[in-house]
């Protein structure tokens, strides 16, 4: 039997020999090996050649991609339009004054006997009606029906013809007759097929309504507000709208010009029952206005629920 001298010899296992251990300073600069935190200079001037040139083709390459993107795209118009838009052409109808606060929802409640309650609310109307008060140094005409407009006139939205819903009148929640406002949702380009006839499914007092009216200031997207609920429908007899029961079909289309704002409708709720919760629903009116009383997918209409305590 052979004897393993621990020498080695032909066929005789060597162990690797352990790494020399670096100090940190050798980590940095290896004067034996002449590198920098492990490359030569010459490793890295490659290194930093190579990343240069990647990094200015992907430049280049993501300013090209930039360029031909924006050119597609207007300043002043959206490139997809009405049916061929996510938002489509069926507008949706919102009111203010809605409260900030989450757990409040939809309810506008309030009693005038305590001025806090009621100037929450009026606060809320005075932001939103801001625009519509400082119109100083806007291209804006007035517009009437029968008068014909350049379709990129902008329109006064004059609020001093919103009656008892004034601010003088404090929107009427220090006399327990709240007002909101009425607009709809502004889709570039959309106008309105109005209707310049009553229909049977209207409600009686919207009929009335456009009977009364002219034939030539009917050109109008009717709005019509009423109880949700069946039990609701009682404490509707006597509601007001400033400055008409519609949308004057002048402030259409929306086309992005500067100093647009929507026009609005102004309702006042006369004498609602104190201490009960009224479901309202308030309607559109047009053609071209699908309706849809779905809560999971209303349309053209919006409901909300007024409580004077």
């Amino acid at each position: 039997m052979s004897k393993n001298n621990g020498k080695g010899g032909k066929g005789e296992f060597e162990f690797p020999q352990p790494a020399k251990k670096q100090t940190f300073g050798e980590m940095i600069y290896s004067p034996q090996d002449g590198t920098f935190f492990g490359r030569t200079g010459k490793n890295w001037s490659q290194l930093l050649l190579f990343y240069t040139i990647f990094y200015i083709i992907l430049a280049a390459l993501f300013t090209i991609c930039m360029q031909g993107l924006l050119s597609t795209i207007s300043d002043t118009e959206p490139k997809w339009k009405l049916h061929d838009s996510l938002i489509g052409t069926n507008p949706g109808l919102g009111f203010r004054p809605l409260s900030e606060q989450t757990e409040r929802g939809s309810v506008i409640e309030f009693d005038s006997k305590k001025p806090a309650e009621s100037n929450y609310w009026i606060e809320l109307i005075d932001d939103f009606l801001r625009d519509y008060n400082h119109t100083e140094g806007r291209d804006m005409k007035h517009c009437n029906f029968g008068q014909k407009n350049d379709p990129s006139d902008v329109c006064v939205v004059n609020i001093d013809t919103f009656g008892d819903c004034s601010k003088a009148n404090s929107y009427g929640y220090k006399s327990n007759q709240p007002c909101i406002f009425l607009k709809l949702n502004k889709i570039y380009g959309w106008e309105p097929q109005v209707y310049e006839e009553a229909q049977k499914d209207m409600p009686d007092d919207l009929k009335n309504y456009i009977n009364a009216t002219k034939p030539e200031e009917r050109k109008q997207v009717w709005v019509s507000c009423n109880g949700h609920l069946g039990k609701d429908k009682e404490n509707f007899a006597n509601i007001k709208y400033f400055p008409t029961q519609g949308f004057p079909n002048y402030y259409y289309p929306f086309l992005n010009q500067p100093g647009y704002l929507s026009p609005l409708v102004a309702v006042q709720f006369i004498a609602p029952p104190k201490g009960q919760m009224l479901d309202i629903e308030c309607r559109a009116w047009a053609k071209n206005v699908i309706y849809s009383g779905s809560a999971r997918d209303r349309m053209g209409s919006v409901t909300f629920q007024v409580v004077v305590d």
